[in-house]
């Protein structure tokens, strides 16, 4: 008789399908005698690459001959598997997003007998929890490496041979550009699966936790300087702060001059209170928070990680009204009177009035890669905000110097026409001037890995 293996299987991504996207994923292997854990995670992805990713690397983990009884929180993935991937292949996987990971799944799986089920995400079940666990664990690790390939490239730059241009002696280097993102296949090759055991992902997970083992601080992984902004979004039992309602998760992600650092808090919690019917909205259940700490455990952390920040949240009055709340029972004093806060669904309602302003509406309008929201979750809606936050604000703003040029063309062609008109003698560069450009712009471009704006 064959063995029968239970395999639970999640994926995780920071930044969705952005260049500086951090993705994870993870299986949660169990068998009659054991259990397993395997995590990894790339860079520039998204979130279904990685719920893919997660149940390709489950199954090879497995034997052959064994039964599998998978259980995803995807349902891209679970219909797709079992639905939609016939009529793919009829169609010889035209217009398929990601083929490359569908037909590896679909050619892991042949000749095994699989039992796929879908299971609803947060929702307390400890094996899909344990799978969330690993996935944002392959993600941190992803983020660690990065940091480090992007520090040992930082060390080679200096041993480099000196360039006026190069080593920027006026301060004119371009400030606040990120580095350049690093190819995903270096990543892939320092952060390959691994299976580990109980004690290394305890050791691993205490690095990102702090106090209490259900606060998740994430450190940034981009180093910014200016004010920082947390985007943020609370899960509640209800509606009513002045009625015994209480905050059971916050989420909050940090962005400084309109980056997203890579640095984030989340937390459960224990609302000492049944949460009733909102379980409908988040999936959140009495169970599952019963070992949670209570606001009072994580009162102190949480309010020094957010307090001088702007908090940016859709329905603001709802998040604070409840935050402050919660913190004047700790002894804290209101979180409004030590952030500024910034609500994203009155800016909404005053760019687009009389229509839908809610976050779904929100994203369908800016036209923002949907995520599934089949239940809210803190973390996961604050990142959604992120999107539309710098979509309603003008989009994501950077130091483009083509834009600067051909701003400043349009801006003051009548003041050129009026230089040119002078009669001002022209000198054109010698054969060997050009030459020696046109190398030079080689350095610049090989350098900064794309094209040099002195060559257009």
């Amino acid at each position: 008789m064959s063995e029968t293996i239970t395999l639970y299987v999640d994926g995780a991504c920071r930044g969705n399908g952005k260049d500086s996207a951090l993705g994870g994923w993870g299986a949660y292997i169990v068998t009659a005698t054991e259990e397993r854990k395997i995590f990894g995670g790339e860079t520039q992805t998204t979130n279904n690459r990685m719920e893919l990713t997660a149940a390709i690397e489950g199954v090879l983990a497995c034997p052959k001959s064994a039964k599998l009884i998978i259980w995803t929180d995807s349902n891209y993935v679970k219909q797709g598997i079992t639905e939609w991937i016939h009529g793919w292949k009829k169609k010889n996987w035209k217009d398929v997003k990601n083929p490359d990971l569908w037909q590896k799944l679909d050619s892991v799986c042949q000749g095994r007998e699989i039992e796929w089920n879908w299971i609803k995400g947060h929702s307390g079940h400890a094996g899909n929890e344990m799978a969330d666990q690993l996935a944002n664990l392959g993600a941190d690790q992803t983020a660690k490496n990065l940091t480090a390939v992007l520090e040992n490239n930082t060390e080679d730059k200096k041993k480099a041979e000196s360039d006026w241009l190069f080593d920027d002696p006026f301060g004119l280097d371009f400030a606040g550009e990120e580095a350049e993102p690093v190819e995903p296949e270096c990543v892939e090759d320092e952060v390959s699966e691994s299976t580990i055991p109980m004690e290394m992902l305890q050791d691993s997970q205490k690095q990102t936790t702090t106090m209490h083992p259900h606060i998740v601080i994430t450190p940034s992984t981009v180093e910014a300087i200016g004010p920082r902004q947390l985007i943020l979004d609370t899960e509640t039992t209800g509606f009513y702060f002045q009625d015994s309602d209480r905050i059971i998760e916050v989420g909050a992600i940090e962005m400084i001059n309109r980056k997203l650092t890579g640095s984030s808090i989340h937390i459960y919690i224990n609302p000492e209170k049944e949460v009733g019917d909102s379980v409908n909205v988040h999936g959140i259940t009495d169970e599952f928070l019963t070992d949670k700490p209570k606001y009072a455990e994580i009162a102190d952390v949480l309010f020094d990680y957010l307090k001088g920040a702007e908090i940016i949240a859709h329905n603001a009055t709802f998040d604070m009204n409840f935050l402050n709340m919660e913190f004047k029972r700790t002894g804290h004093g209101a979180l409004s009177e030590v952030c500024e806060v910034t609500d994203t669904l009155a800016m909404a309602k005053s760019k687009h009035p009389g229509q839908k302003n809610s976050l779904d509406a929100l994203v369908r309008r800016y036209e923002i890669a949907q995520r599934d929201r089949t239940f809210h979750g803190a973390l996961l809606d604050a990142e959604i905000l992120a999107d539309v936050y710098l979509a309603m604000t003008g989009g994501q703003v950077s130091f483009d110097i083509d834009a600067l040029s051909q701003s400043e063309q349009q801006q003051g062609t009548s003041g050129r026409r009026q230089v040119d008109e002078t009669g001002l003698a022209v000198i054109l560069p010698s054969e060997e001037e050009l030459a020696a450009h046109e190398t030079w712009v080689k350095q610049i471009e090989e350098k900064q890995g794309k094209s040099c704006f002195f060559s257009k």
